[in-house]
């Protein structure tokens, strides 16, 4: 068995293969592991073969055809703060590279199931308290927008029987280890992850802002589980909003207080980005999660869960 990961050498995609090779997840673990982005693969392991170069290139992309293949998870992406400074690059790589990569799964013997990972973006405008499965999409950024067309192409592609596709709207994943992206929403890990680390770090929005987050091992668990997920169980409708927690930065910094004391909290200055406000704030901040929850996805407790995972995986060797 062989499976296809684009974005495979960044934070998720290393983490998802990680778990897929250790029989972490619910999908079987696979024989071999193509792990595609624009940078070699940092995991030492025979089954993971690094393929560098873009998924916007369909010469390159052709040589990753393996008969094999029996799933793709599609993580590569420009996100959102790039997106909007690059709305070009985002619609080449967002959407180009989304067209290109089914492109190449229309080569293959039999379908692939095709998870691409999309995000909560794609909302926007006027917004309920809770978003519903069926609200219509009305992205208010450019990434938001480029990824409401790339899951409109899986779905087409699914209708076609290209792929077994499912576009799964991904929460904002907190605590990220490593240096800030270029995320709008980067913050959200920045204010627990760099006092930690004894640096001060700033919070651009104001502190009852909701966000809909999810930690790095519940979030790598679900997109797991949506390549394993029998096509039945996911049903007609190839959209999904995966499980998140709904936390302000008030939230997160009262659980880094209790978890490393006032100091810690002390790092953390409030200061406004009325850029990044309009974005944030744009997104939603909760979501009814009841059909994800019905088909065995999983969700973080709290935020205290979340800022002890991160302390936790920190002082791992």
């Amino acid at each position: 068995m062989t499976v296809l990961v684009t974005g495979g050498a960044g934070f998720l995609g290393t983490r998802l293969i990680t778990a897929l090779l250790g029989g972490a997840t619910a999908h079987p673990v696979p024989d071999r592991v193509l792990c595609v982005d624009r940078i070699a693969s940092p995991l030492a392991d025979a089954r993971v073969v690094s393929c560098v170069g873009s998924v916007t290139d369909a010469v390159f992309l052709a040589t990753l055809a393996d008969p094999d293949l029996t799933t793709v998870w599609h993580l590569a992406a420009v996100l959102s703060g790039q997106s909007e400074a690059e709305p070009d690059l985002a619609a080449e790589v967002n959407v180009g590279g989304t067209l290109a990569l089914l492109a190449m799964c229309r080569t293959l013997p039999r379908p692939p199931r095709f998870v691409l990972a999309s995000t909560v973006a794609v909302f926007g405008g006027p917004l309920p308290e809770v978003v519903p499965e069926d609200l219509a999409l009305r992205p208010a950024t450019t990434y938001g927008v480029t990824k409401a067309i790339a899951e409109l192409h899986v779905l087409e592609a699914t209708r076609r029987g290209v792929v077994d596709g499912v576009a799964v709207r991904v929460p904002t994943v907190a605590v990220r280890p490593g240096a800030p992206n270029s995320a709008m929403s980067s913050f959200v890990s920045g204010i627990v992850r760099e006092p930690l680390a004894g640096l001060p770090s700033a919070c651009p929005v104001p502190l009852d802002t909701r966000l809909w987050v999810a930690s790095p091992v519940t979030t790598t668990a679900n997109l797991a589980a949506m390549g394993a997920m029998a096509s039945e169980a996911i049903g007609e409708v190839r959209t999904l909003n995966l499980p998140g927690l709904t936390v302000t930065p008030a939230d997160l910094l009262a659980a880094l207080e209790r978890a490393a004391g006032a100091e810690a909290r002390a790092r953390v200055a409030l200061t406004p980005d009325a850029a990044v406000d309009r974005m944030v704030r744009s997104w939603p901040g909760a979501f009814d999660v009841t059909r994800a929850f019905g088909i065995g996805l999983v969700a973080d407790a709290d935020a205290d869960a979340i800022v002890a995972q991160f302390i936790a995986e920190r002082a791992a060797p």
